[in-house]
């Protein structure tokens, strides 16, 4: 059953007492996508107004990824760890806490959570977002993060909300993707998109190129043979994209296909990249499946890996599956041509 199953304009309260009368286990999922998203709108409130309601782009503490903390990275996180403190979450793991958040004992749920991703896109008006995963909370003595290290698969919901030109919300309960969009008269999400289905292929990949020195060889080859475009091995020309926000970028490609790589490099700390895996990939993982797309560290799927700290980091590949499936395959070793640059002669890899 998909929650959007009511009618195209539906609030996201009706959406979601639908999904619960279908499937009543979901009832404390629902309540803390509730509350996330009551939490979202207060934070697109804030970013709606800019410079005018201060500077949200001042830099304070560091957070526990040691980077430097916007004013709204701290109104972010306050905001939503109030609206979860009021719902039936017992833990959280936030990219603003160095450890996990204790809320309510007992309560089923645990929520792996980005307040604000793309933070240094705040101060020059670009978008910026939040990013969640919910999953059952889990009890073990002596392991203090164990409703953490349980492969996303074990998520039962998943979502992100998008604060751009519009405030979306895009989200799974496991069945299907869906995109509510924030009526801000009426203070609600709205359904605009039931179903997200991604193009199996596209025409479009995003990556920083400013890194390219750093890439290993597999990126490399896959990036310089989109390069070569149709006279290429993929027969296509490509354009590249890159937002510097994760929300914005997966919106596009759930919206009209294509690939994201955010690889690990040979820079010192970008053995693994930067995006986190509780927070940020499982989530996006999630979502990106239940569209029909796919999502990988470019080896293993993405929500079969189970994390070992909250704030572990993960390569992540995402999109339309035959664009995935071709980085996956300059990784297995079956293009062995793979890796030879389109400056320095032929073609990188054999047609099939």
């Amino acid at each position: 059953m998909s929650i959007g199953s009511p009618a195209l304009g539906s609030r996201l309260d009706a959406c979601l007492a639908a999904a619960v009368a279908a499937e009543p286990h979901l009832a404390d999922t629902a309540a803390v996508i509730a509350a996330i998203a009551a939490a979202s709108i207060d934070i697109s409130e804030v970013i709606g107004r800019g410079a005018l309601g201060g500077d949200l782009a001042a830099a304070g503490e560091h957070n526990s990824d040691g980077d430097v903390q916007k004013a709204l990275d701290v109104i972010a996180h306050q905001r939503v760890t109030e609206a979860l403190q009021a719902a039936p979450v017992a833990e959280v793991a936030s990219e603003e806490a160095e450890g996990v958040m204790h809320l309510n004992a007992g309560a089923p749920l645990a929520v792996a959570i980005d307040p604000l991703d793309g933070s240094s896109n705040i101060g020059v008006n670009m978008a910026v977002g939040t990013i969640f995963g919910i999953r059952p909370a889990v009890t073990a003595e002596g392991d203090p993060i164990a409703s953490f290290t349980t492969p996303g698969t074990a998520q039962t919901a998943a979502g992100f909300v998008t604060y751009g030109p519009a405030t979306a919300l895009i989200l799974t309960l496991g069945h299907g993707t869906q995109v509510y969009v924030l009526d801000r008269d009426q203070r609600a999400f709205r359904l605009t998109h039931a179903a997200l289905e991604v193009p199996a292929a596209a025409k479009e990949y995003a990556i920083n190129a400013s890194n390219a020195r750093h890439w290993d060889g597999p990126i490399k080859a896959f990036v310089e043979d989109c390069l070569r475009g149709a006279e290429g091995p993929h027969d296509k020309d490509y354009n590249m994209r890159w937002l510097g926000s994760l929300v914005a970028d997966a919106q596009r490609v759930l919206m009209r296909g294509g690939v994201f790589l955010y690889p690990g490099d040979g820079r010192k700390g970008y053995a693994q990249g930067r995006l986190r895996l509780l927070y940020e990939a499982a989530p996006i993982a999630m979502l990106m499946e239940q569209a029909g797309a796919g999502a990988t560290d470019g080896e293993r799927r993405i929500l079969d890996i189970a994390a070992t700290g909250i704030h572990e980091r993960v390569p992540l590949v995402f999109g339309s599956v035959e664009e995935v499936a071709s980085v996956a395959k300059y990784y297995d070793g079956r293009n062995h041509a793979a890796g030879r640059s389109p400056l320095f002669g032929q073609r990188g890899l054999m047609r099939s």
